[in-house]
């Protein structure tokens, strides 16, 4: 598995959100602006070359649904992250988050 980008990253948490759709679909639930209907259609295959997608046809249509979950990616990016950033190490994670005065500390308590 490889980390997606930013937009595909964005079409598949709509994905994930609605179990499946068109591209018609997942449009309806981007934010404004919109990008153009071809530019979802083209990262959604891009998204099934990569194996995160799939589709059921009907005539010309395709209906797309995830085959990567969401936790299976968020586990593989959590993991990608600690290994790259944290010497593979919780602790490290933990106190990277722990020692930062931007958040809240009373989630940790």
């Amino acid at each position: 598995m490889k980390p997606l980008t930013r937009a595909e990253e964005e079409v598949m948490q709509i994905l994930w959100q609605m179990e499946r759709g068109f591209v018609k679909d997942m449009l309806e639930h981007m934010p404004n602006p919109k990008p153009a209907y071809n530019t979802v259609s083209t990262i959604v295959r891009i998204l099934e070359r990569k194996g995160f997608v799939s589709h059921k046809s009907y005539g010309k249509s395709h209906e797309y649904f995830p085959i990567v979950s969401k936790d299976e990616y968020r586990t593989f990016i959590i993991k990608k992250m600690l290994d790259g950033y944290f010497d593979s190490s919780f602790k490290k994670l933990h106190e990277f988050f722990k020692n930062d005065e931007a958040l809240n500390t009373k989630e940790y308590q």
